[in-house]
């Protein structure tokens, strides 16, 4: 399927999950990612904060049990920079610094930067993703822009309510892989 028939699907599919289903699916993939990613090899773990209307995967559920459990890892949090069409990146201090942009999401509105080489793992955001690694986002790119910048050994994980799909058609030369996916129902290493 091409990237557009793909985005269409996925977000149907989302949008279509009962509030139990996105509950307990959101639940599953918390205890994945405690269960396979070895947070003692993570000083700074950069995450993106769920656009709710989008029903994405709760980033909170996993921030909030990581400053319970693992203070001593930091997180980092993305700021859409509209005239660069970039990410910049904050260290979260707490809810109190975000505000709602115009997409809906989520961001800080001030706060300490995160120099982008501090960050050792990533939580992406997708809709779909194929056993190569290869994602779709919404197709504007921040994601594979700031991943390209990231250190080479920084892990790159998806987080996604479904399975892999075969193959995503249109892969560009731009497009970063992924290192793993964490699904309610499996951990894919790529």
């Amino acid at each position: 399927m091409t990237k557009r028939e793909l985005r269409k699907l996925y977000l149907r599919k989302r949008m279509e999950l009962s509030e139990a289903e996105f509950h307990q699916l959101n639940d599953r993939i918390l205890e994945n990612f405690f269960a396979t990613v070895k947070l003692k090899d993570i000083e700074v773990l950069h995450t993106f904060l769920p656009i709710k209307k989008n029903r994405e995967v709760d980033t909170w559920l996993i921030i909030n049990r990581i400053r319970r459990d693992f203070p001593e890892i930091r997180i980092s949090i993305p700021k859409i920079n509209n005239q660069s069409s970039e990410l910049e990146h904050y260290y979260f201090e707490g809810e109190e610094q975000l505000d709602i942009n115009t997409w809906e999401i989520p961001e800080p509105v001030k706060g300490l930067p995160t120099p982008i080489e501090k960050i050792d793992a990533v939580l992406v955001p997708l809709l779909a993703f194929d056993m190569q690694g290869h994602r779709l986002g919404y197709g504007r790119g921040f994601y594979d822009r700031f991943l390209a910048g990231c250190r080479g050994d920084c892990l790159k994980i998806g987080l996604s309510f479904f399975e892999a799909v075969e193959f995503i058609e249109g892969i560009d030369e731009t497009d970063v892989p992924l290192n793993m996916v964490i699904t309610p129902g499996s951990t894919v290493l790529i």
